[in-house]
């Protein structure tokens, strides 16, 4: 019997441990009041779609924010289908983001629940947002208004977020929801909860104005001031055409109206830089024909909207699909949250006995 002798070289293993990254948690939301307009897509869905490729990113659809405007359950319940479907087709990737509906992660309420208890009337009431429901809606002021700042702060507390993208409307809620982890984790003696901050996007935050004149595009001001990304071509080109403007300036240097001013903003972020600068010589020398520049701007709005619109269209048709999305949110987001809720009871005290 012959045995094969082998003479084997021992070398030392070397291990090329590679490093994965560790990413940031960022989570946001939208209320579902509507269809998504260009204010929401430049004031947060395109940084949005920038972040989910770098970060650990939930998006939510806040429903149970909404109700604090009492919508019907018919209209609650296709406004949140119209928010997911423009979140997908504006870019938005469920593949690499946890996109969810918020009422399907109940542990936010639980979260809420818990530290409402170490959060106190008076600076709730102190709240700037607040102040201004009560002076907008004197007869709709709900205890939910009230809460909003802690129900909030459990939307971002749920997943431990480190950043969160917010608006200026919105920074005093996120300062109050570091106040509110930094407070328990100094009544509990645990530092648990991390203190999020702002996630700062620099230049690319764009303020997007309205149609109508205001310097801020929203739907609860007038319908008509929105371009919204579900609209069709024509609509787009009617609403621009119907634009507030002025009758032109009479001399050389003369500041812009507030309705000329947003005109050219729009103009600037859907345009080239040379058609901009066209309109631009043209008012300077009083020769404007705000006709010509509107039927312009609503060419390339549309060109840029088109897209997205085609997206949505083609969205709308797969149930299916747009189901199955908010289903494996919802599992990925609870993953999260139940972790969360397990070690929040624990450190409480909440232990069986």
């Amino acid at each position: 019997m012959w045995l094969l002798k082998s003479t084997f070289n021992l070398l030392p293993l070397t291990f090329n441990l590679i490093q994965t990254p560790i990413m940031d948690t960022v989570v946001s939301g939208i209320r579902p009041t509507g269809f998504l307009h260009l204010g929401n897509y430049f004031g947060a869905l395109r940084n949005f779609i920038k972040m989910q490729d770098e970060n650990r990113c939930f998006f939510f659809i806040a429903d149970y924010h909404s109700l604090t405007t009492h919508p019907t359950p018919a209209d609650l319940r296709t406004n949140v289908k119209n928010v997911l479907i423009d979140y997908i087709a504006a870019g938005l990737d469920p593949e690499k983001a946890t996109i969810y509906v918020q009422s399907d992660v109940p542990q936010v309420c639980e979260l809420s629940l818990l530290l409402s208890m170490n959060v106190y009337v008076g600076e709730l009431q102190r709240v700037a947002s607040f102040k201004e429901k009560v002076r907008r809606q004197p007869n709709n002021v709900n205890a939910g208004l009230l809460n909003y700042p802690v129900l909030m702060a459990a939307d971002i507390l749920l997943h431990r977020a480190d950043k969160v993208p917010v608006g200026k409307d919105q920074e005093q809620h996120l300062e109050m929801t570091r106040d509110f982890a930094q407070r328990f984790n100094r009544i509990y003696q645990h530092e648990y909860f991390k203190l999020p901050v702002a996630y700062n996007f620099g230049n690319d935050l764009i303020k997007i104005p309205g149609l109508d004149g205001s310097t801020k595009m929203s739907k609860s001001d007038n319908e008509g001031s929105c371009i919204y990304l579900s609209d069709a071509p024509e609509v787009v080109r009617k609403k621009i055409m119907r634009a507030v403007s002025d009758s032109g300036p009479t001399e050389p240097g003369q500041p812009k109206s507030q309705a000329v001013e947003n005109l050219f903003s729009l103009m600037k972020i859907v345009s080239t830089p040379d058609t901009v600068q066209y309109f631009e010589d043209q008012y300077q020398a009083c020769q404007i024909r705000y006709g010509d520049m509107k039927k312009q701007l609503a060419a390339d709005m549309i060109a840029f909207t088109q897209p997205i619109y085609e997206r949505i269209l083609e969205l709308r048709s797969k149930d299916d699909y747009i189901s199955r999305v908010a289903r494996e949110g919802a599992e990925r987001a609870q993953a999260s949250a139940s972790k969360t809720i397990k070690e929040v009871r624990e450190i409480i005290g909440f232990k069986a006995l």
